[in-house]
């Protein structure tokens, strides 16, 4: 069975917004459009339930009941215990908590740090910070070429046992490479080492499966998965309860406490299980049969994958064609995120300029992923113009997008 893009357009209010008709989105990498199912409960939030939750009075009591179930609804589908999730306000300030509590532990277990050159800054400037304590980082590196993060080159950073945390990206959110992280993380794991996977680029295309990937830290952002802005991290048991606690202390004994230092966007987080909602939506409207959340989830995972994969091969061939551009990441749309960085030999802004007056929606700079262009020999004061897409984007539009490119290359 295939994505029904109908069905799937309808919820989602964006798309049939009139003062967005004729203009396609195709910056999604840097926020998604919200699905109908978040926008409903976050209205409901604040128009019934704007007090402190968890109270014994009826709105309180609705209040902390919807935040706890987006935490476990969501946990359910991903394959982790609901106290293994924990919210906070974007990725990059989670990713922050989480680096100053490994900094506490690495002052008392020693060791090591493996960081690419391949993330996005929030999985990368953190970590590397930690040299100032004295933490040796190691920098596993792309190729300069391709932007290629070849597992082979992470062994060696492993050989002599010191490395106790591996950090590196689902995919990157410029080349856009997935890299195979079940395989990365049973390396890691086989060194003693722990592993903490920036999933921000990837999950918008199917939530992870950490049964299957083995990741000890994922994390990612709701705002890019059709939900508020908020960060997403999931924490395996073992790992969360040897770290120091970064949250008030009479908290510790709450997991997904004690990574989250100040109060959670109460509304946001209870909109989140809008996310759930949307999900459940896809898979009963295709599949109509019974499955576990975990199911449900990869089935939608798969829908998502297919119909972006078959719109991402044709304008990764047209631009491949083209001798005058750098097309930067894989040309085979099934190694890849719909996620199309491309490097020219003048500045790129105006080219962003060009495609807006063509109905295109996108952008140019750097994304915060100075590193991986620097690497690859990407001149900053142009940057890459970028496009990106996910599965509720249609054929008309890449059509619209593909011919626009025509235009303004």
């Amino acid at each position: 069975m295939t994505l029904d893009i109908d069905f799937v357009r309808s919820c989602f209010p964006a798309l049939s917004e009139p003062s967005l008709a004729g203009q396609a989105f195709f910056e999604n990498a840097g926020g998604s459009y919200t699905c109908r199912a978040v926008i409903d409960r976050l209205f409901r939030f604040y128009h019934q339930r704007k007090v402190q939750p968890y109270a014994p009075y009826a709105a309180s009591h609705a209040a902390g009941a919807e935040m706890d179930e987006a935490r476990a609804r969501l946990a359910a589908m991903m394959g982790v215990e609901a106290d293994e999730l924990s919210f906070g306000p974007s990725t990059s300030a989670n990713t922050f908590v989480l680096a100053q509590a490994v900094r506490g532990w690495l002052r008392s277990a020693g060791g090591a740090i493996v960081v690419t050159d391949q993330d996005h800054e929030a999985n990368s400037g953190v970590w590397r910070r930690l040299a100032a304590d004295g933490v040796e980082v190691r920098e596993w590196k792309i190729d300069p070429e391709t932007g290629h993060l070849d597992p082979a080159g992470l062994k060696p950073l492993l050989e002599d046992g010191r490395v106790r945390l591996v950090c590196f990206p689902h995919c990157s959110n410029v080349v856009a490479e997935i890299n195979p992280v079940a395989e990365i993380c049973a390396t890691v794991r086989a060194a003693g080492a722990f592993s903490c996977v920036d999933g921000v680029s990837y999950a918008p295309h199917g939530l992870p499966d950490m049964a299957a990937l083995g990741a000890d830290v994922y994390l990612f952002s709701a705002y890019k998965t059709y939900g508020p802005h908020q960060g997403i991290m999931l924490m395996r048991r073992e790992l969360g309860e040897l770290l120091p606690e970064q949250g008030h202390w009479f908290n510790a004994g709450t997991l997904y406490k004690r990574f989250t230092p100040a109060g959670p966007d109460h509304a946001q987080v209870a909109a989140c299980a809008g996310i759930a909602d949307y999900i459940d939506e896809l898979h009963a409207h295709h599949a109509r049969t019974a499955a576990t959340p975990a199911e449900r989830a990869r089935e939608v995972h798969r829908l998502m994958r297919e119909h972006e994969i078959r719109l991402l091969r044709p304008l990764l061939d047209q631009l491949a064609s083209r001798n005058d551009i750098r097309l930067i990441g894989p040309r085979q749309a099934e190694r890849r995120a719909p996620t199309v960085a491309i490097a020219l030999d003048r500045p790129v802004a105006p080219v962003a300029a060009a495609l807006a007056a063509q109905g295109i929606m996108a952008s140019s700079g750097d994304f915060y992923a100075v590193r991986p262009l620097e690497a690859m020999g990407v001149d900053l004061a142009q940057g890459v113009l970028r496009v990106s897409f996910v599965h509720y984007t249609s054929e008309a539009e890449i059509a619209q997008l593909m011919l626009a490119l025509d235009e303004v290359l």
